[in-house]
Parts: C-alpha cells; structure tokens; sequence
C-alpha cells in the first residue's frame, strides 16, 4: 500500500498522544510569502504552485487576488519545509500530497513529535524509536524526517525573520542585530 492509496502508514500501534504546543505564540504570528520561503528553504514559485495548488496553503490568510498578501502560520511553514525535504529525497507529488493531508490531522504536539520515514513510494509516521526501528528492520524505510528537527530549524530561521501579528497586523521584527530601521519603524508606527 502506498502513501498515494491511503494515508502515511502507522510504523507502530495506537494515535499519538498530546495536542499541546510548547509555544501558544506560534498560533498569534502570521508570516507573508517571502518569510516562509525563506524559512522553509524554498523559492517563491514553488510557494505560489503549491498554494493555487491545494498542497500547502496559507491557514492566517489566502490570496484574495492581485495584491493580497498570504499568511502563513508557523504550522504551515513547517509543512512547507517537510515537503520540501520530501520532495528533495524523490518522493512523489501525489504521495507527498496524501502526507500533508494525514499531517493537518494532527495537533502541533503530535507532529513535533513525530518521525516521517521513507523508501521513495510509501511514507510512514512513526512516533517512537521503536517504530523506526522496526521499519528499517523490516528493509521499508530508507530515508527518515524527524518533524520535531524541522520544528527547531523553523523557530530558529522565523527568530531572524518578520512577522506579524494575525489580530493587529503589526509588524513583529526578527532578531536582527543590524535591523534598527525596521525597529525604528515598528516603534513609530
């Protein structure tokens, strides 16, 4: 059975458990397209296919035509970055697609804790080292993404990038050391 059949495939028995995220400021923060290719490690035009798409799309806000700006939230970018890794290691549009649909199913404490491993058709979500353990013992898995890795390189890229409030709009400026514009400017308006 591959991924394109059918959801990722459990490595293990049982849902995950937990729903909760170490940082509840992740769902207040949205991030315009070129942060999140930035962070994600992708280009723009991958961003705008993968949104018109269907595949990733922005959960803050859609393009509402010429103009508009998506926001994508911390979850989304973190996605974008998984198939990107995905997609990097040769695995299919289509077996990517029915991932990140089985990935939306999950809370934010349940995918930073999982591991998506993969032999180039099938994609299966483990969610202990045992699980990983026996798909490589089984000869199945060939490649491993640990989303709680991708999790961290995603904080860290969006601590040196901008923001924004999803409620107010205001801009939240990255820890930039050189950037005194941009505070000077968020400070100001």
């Amino acid at each position: 059975m591959t991924a394109g059949d059918s959801p990722p495939q459990r490595g293990g028995a049982g849902p995950l458990q937990g729903d909760g995220d170490t940082d509840p400021s992740h769902d207040r923060i949205g991030y315009r397209g070129p942060t999140a290719c930035s962070a994600a490690g992708i280009t723009y035009r991958q961003l705008d296919y993968w949104a018109r798409t269907g595949l990733v799309e922005p959960s803050i806000r859609p393009a509402y035509g010429s103009g508009s700006q998506r926001l994508y939230s911390f979850r989304d970018i973190v996605v974008l970055k998984i198939v990107k890794r995905l997609l990097d290691t040769g695995v299919s549009l289509q077996n990517i697609r029915t991932a990140v649909e089985h990935l939306r199913s999950f809370g934010p404490g349940d995918l930073a804790q999982m591991t998506l491993m993969s032999d180039g058709a099938t994609v299966y979500e483990c969610s202990s080292p045992d699980e990983v353990v026996g798909l490589l013992q089984g000869g199945q898995g060939v490649f491993g993404i640990a989303v709680g890795v991708v999790w961290k390189d995603v904080e860290g890229a969006l601590s040196q990038l901008h923001g924004e409030h999803v409620d107010t709009g205001e801009t939240i400026v990255g820890d930039h050391p050189g950037d005194e514009l941009a505070r000077r400017r968020n400070r100001a308006g």
